[in-house]
């Protein structure tokens, strides 16, 4: 395959790639008497006189071109590059464009944005690498081209985790994923002083990691029946702290909470929460910071949910607890559960 057919010629237009500019100036720097190249003499297997740079790129993609003399031009031509920069690193481009526009058209086939990032992306990378590679080890021109690949994966990936263009003008758009994931929950908490690191780590293992608690007594030198308690006590805390924040968005005034700490606490809300607020009178540990933290006795938390732990997490919204003395007698609840301490798995 020659290098025409493998290049076709372009020129700086517009609607043009960096690679086909890349192309171009390659080109006008193997026309005329006097073409860009290198001594064939230092290279066995080559022809004794100077070798242009576009039939050096012919002669290296031969299937028979041994793997050794592939790599020594290929560090000749880096070295080159190096220490003259200018026409021998646009000759190294030159000589790896088959190669380089293979990449571009991989990377942006399915892309449905502008091409011209990727492509300027491909570019600057295998650019970058001729400074820091490698020459004494095998296969240059291979690691050149990864060098490249990785420059413009990192490209479409910057484009695709872009946020979304909503609409005209300026305006607030919807948070990306993770801002209701249970760990933040957590951590969130954790900052509160609701619970301490390891009582969120207690729960965060064996509920939504799937550890078992057997497991996860023996790793704290705990035993089984301690580590249970343990991680009933937290979690009681823990959903008393959720009904307390979720109680205090519901009544807070617009301007209160941003947009990002709205998301956050209406994540924090547990599907126990649906099923004991608004049939118990108002906690104590759910209104007083010091009784949160220091409430240690009565009632479990039942493993019967539907979603474990805290997985359920923003699934349902409460209505908020009562504050005042004059809200209504509490109707009868179930046998094994302490007012104030919602059932939550």
């Amino acid at each position: 395959m020659s290098s025409r057919d493998a290049i076709p010629r372009s020129g700086f237009e517009r609607d043009h790639m960096p690679l086909d500019a890349a192309r171009s100036a390659f080109e006008w720097l193997i026309t005329g008497p006097h073409p860009l190249g290198v001594d064939g003499r230092l290279f066995p297997g080559l022809p004794g006189r100077r070798v242009p740079l576009n039939e050096m790129r012919d002669r290296l993609l031969r299937r028979g071109c041994p793997q050794a003399l592939r790599d020594a031009v290929w560090a000749h031509l880096v070295l080159l590059a190096r220490a003259d920069g200018g026409a021998w690193t646009v000759g190294c481009v030159g000589v790896a464009l088959p190669a380089l526009t293979t990449i571009a058209a991989t990377l942006s086939a399915r892309f449905a944005g502008d091409p011209n990032d990727i492509h300027a992306a491909v570019l600057a990378g295998f650019v970058a690498e001729l400074d820091t590679i490698d020459l004494r080890r095998p296969r240059v021109m291979l690691r050149l081209r990864w060098a490249a690949y990785r420059a413009g994966h990192a490209a479409v990936r910057e484009a695709l985790d872009a946020p979304t263009p909503y609409g005209h003008g300026f305006r607030s758009t919807e948070p990306p994923p993770p801002s209701g994931h249970p760990d933040f929950v957590l951590a969130r908490a954790i900052a509160e002083r609701a619970i301490t690191a390891a009582e969120a780590e207690l729960i965060g293992a064996t509920r939504l990691e799937g550890v078992p608690l057997t497991d996860a007594a023996a790793a704290r030198n705990l035993s089984y029946q301690a580590a249970k308690k343990a991680r009933q006590r937290a979690e009681r805390r823990l959903v008393a702290y959720l009904l307390h924040d979720a109680s205090d968005t519901l009544h807070a005034g617009p301007r209160e909470h941003d947009l990002a700490t709205q998301v956050a606490d209406a994540a924090t809300i547990t599907d126990a929460a649906a099923h004991a607020t608004h049939t118990t009178p108002p906690s104590r540990t759910a209104t007083d910071p010091a009784a949160r933290a220091g409430k240690t006795g009565g009632g479990r938390v039942s493993p019967r949910s539907r979603f474990p732990g805290v997985q359920g997490c923003g699934r349902t919204h409460a209505a908020p607890a009562p504050t005042t003395s004059s809200s209504p007698e509490p109707k009868r609840r179930p046998s094994g559960s302490t007012p104030g301490v919602p059932r939550c798995a």
